[in-house]
């Protein structure tokens, strides 16, 4: 019997031509598409690994060594991880770094990444595209970066996490389940039309996200 590789698929499809990929972890990842401008860029990064933690003791629980964010809505980006606490109970994590991280062997810990999409938005006009999209306030001035909101984006439940607000590198990261990727997808470039929004591979954050 011949074994076929297993291809993991990312629930999101961009209309644009990949100039450079690379397979990783089963996944095909898109480092730089043709004609990627000078942003705003929408970012795949549905292939970065996911998990949520629920447990009554959490703030016990320190992934990866890495302490947790006390409050809900408050995130910390340690080691390639952004950890982001969601309610008393209950946090998530993104891997966004270059260097791979163990699977988590912590109890009440569940691997969303098949489930859910990841992505980013980056460079000038992210906030001007995003004020369409949803009515959290993503520019609270009382709130430091980077932190978590939850609520609609585009009429879907999401986890909104902003990395960044300044003007000169502006980065928003979302997740929802993976049954909205062609919708999202569609909307936010039809919001993003009017600024100019380009879709863009996974080195771009290299130059946004000191991963």
């Amino acid at each position: 019997m011949v074994m076929t590789a297993y291809q993991r698929r990312s629930p999101v499809s961009f209309q644009a031509q990949p100039l450079k990929t690379v397979t990783r972890d089963d996944w095909t990842v898109v480092l730089e598409y043709e004609d990627q401008g000078d942003g705003p860029w929408l970012i795949d990064l549905s292939h970065r690994s996911r998990f949520d933690i629920q447990d009554g003791n959490i703030d016990k629980t320190k992934p990866w060594g890495i302490s947790i964010p006390r409050i809900p809505g408050q995130s910390v980006f340690e080691k390639g991880m952004l950890i982001n606490r969601m309610n008393r109970n209950q946090i998530s994590t993104w891997h966004l770094g270059e260097h791979k991280q163990d699977n988590l062997e912590i109890s009440g810990c569940t691997d969303v990444t098949e489930s859910t999409l990841l992505l980013a938005l980056m460079g000038e006009g992210t906030f001007l595209i995003l004020e369409k999209l949803t009515a959290m306030d993503l520019l609270d001035p009382n709130k430091t970066t980077p932190f978590l909101s939850q609520g609609p984006l585009s009429r879907v439940p999401c986890q909104v996490v902003v990395i960044e607000r300044s003007d000169e590198q502006p980065a928003v990261l979302w997740t929802c389940s993976r049954g909205y990727g062609h919708d999202m997808v569609h909307t936010v470039m039809q919001a993003g039309q009017e600024l100019g929004i380009r879709v863009a591979g996974e080195n771009v954050i290299r130059g946004q996200i000191p991963v």
